[in-house]
């Protein structure tokens, strides 16, 4: 065990356009380099171009296509008597945004397209209406847990 004192969560600042902690997280994972205001520019660009797209609030549509994407279950591998053995676990809350939000940005930077927000905005309206790379990526990580559920009694 470290001997060092538990990290303490310090939050995170809302958005100052949308008032959205979620968002800013969002825009903090994306970040390369340091550079947040380039980051907050693609976001807010993705977001304005969800709200031409689909004539509802941008918001709605990024937190409903972070929730379709958030995993429930993941595997883990244990090391029994020799075997190694994907055993099921089931993800906390912070995780499983975490996850979501990682996939969401890793199937946005492999698509192709014009511009970083107009392909984030395509994915997350991918996510939003249940389709798309990181929807996928979510359901094959549920049909592995579940391919593997014998191994649930490893859990500990």
């Amino acid at each position: 065990m470290g001997r060092k004192k538990k990290a303490i969560d310090r939050g995170v600042q809302p958005d100052p356009r949308y008032n959205s902690v979620v968002v800013s997280k969002f825009v903090n994972r994306m970040m390369w380099e340091g550079k947040r205001s380039v980051s907050l520019g693609i976001v807010h660009g993705a977001l304005e171009n969800l709200r031409s797209k689909t004539e509802k609030e941008p918001l709605e549509v990024f937190l409903k296509a972070i929730e379709n994407v958030k995993p429930m279950v993941e595997v883990k591998s244990r090391r029994v008597g020799g075997a190694t053995y994907q055993v099921p676990i089931e993800i906390r809350e912070t995780r499983r945004e975490a996850l979501g939000m990682r996939w969401i940005i890793k199937a946005a930077r492999a698509r192709t397209g014009h511009g970083m927000d107009e392909r984030l905005a395509t994915e997350l309206l991918d996510a939003y209406n249940g389709t798309g790379a990181a929807f996928k990526k979510k359901e094959d990580t549920h049909k592995n847990a579940e391919a593997n559920k014998a191994f649930t009694h490893y859990r500990w």
